[in-house]
């Protein structure tokens, strides 16, 4: 069972990016990677994570609105309620073609998903690594991005669900409900991770960025 892992910028957007996309292009790249792998000759449905102010759970007719950032891309199904990080993967799996069913689950707490199926979770890291990050620099910002990328690279669901969610909050890491409830959903469950890859980790504009892929067994 595939699980992959991206970050949610608004900037991961073309349209929104416009002059400034080229910046992003390999983290794009590699986000497109994954989730084309995620969904690759795979007749499952697709379970996509993302935190969110509160929880909730949407079928495939939900979709999401890139309004806000004034540019007028609408993403997944035609009722545009889903927040913003479940509106990226939206538009990652409708990028990647993906017209199979889906599901979009927004985590605000410790949660658990099914992991049966193939999974998108999307998750930033902190936003507090350099001067001119939207938090500013925080000293502990690297070190708490480590763990993440650490635990992504080798597969390790009890670091992930071990996350300080406090210091999560400090450093301004929104993706930190969605990584611990997959941590937390893995463990609790009979798979484990089989094989495990980061594929990117990298803070382009101070905010940790992480792309990786688990394959469950």
């Amino acid at each position: 069972m595939p699980i992959a892992f991206c970050p949610h910028p608004p900037l991961l957007v073309p349209a929104v990016a416009q002059g400034a996309a080229d910046e992003l292009a390999y983290l794009r790249t590699a986000c497109d990677a994954v989730v084309r792998a995620l969904v690759d000759g795979r007749g499952s449905d697709v379970t996509v994570v993302g935190s969110a102010p509160a929880s909730a759970s949407w079928d495939a007719t939900a979709g999401g609105s890139l309004d806000g950032f004034g540019v007028g891309v609408r993403a997944g199904g035609a009722s545009t309620v889903l927040p913003l990080s479940l509106t990226v993967g939206a538009w990652l799996l409708d990028r990647a073609g993906w017209e199979g069913p889906r599901t979009y689950v927004a985590v605000s707490g410790d949660e658990i998903v099914d992991v049966r199926g193939s999974v998108l979770v999307m998750a930033d890291g902190t936003a507090k690594r350099t001067e001119q990050a939207p938090g500013h620099i925080d000293d502990r910002a690297p070190t708490y991005d480590k763990a993440i990328a650490q635990a992504l690279a080798s597969g390790d669901a009890d670091a992930l669900a071990a996350l300080d969610t406090a210091l999560g909050v400090q450093l301004w890491s929104g993706g930190v409900p969605a990584l611990r409830t997959i941590g937390r959903s893995v463990a609790a469950s009979s798979w484990r991770v089989a094989d495990a890859r980061l594929r990117y980790d990298d803070a382009p504009y101070g905010v940790g960025y992480f792309v990786a892929e688990w394959e469950l067994g």
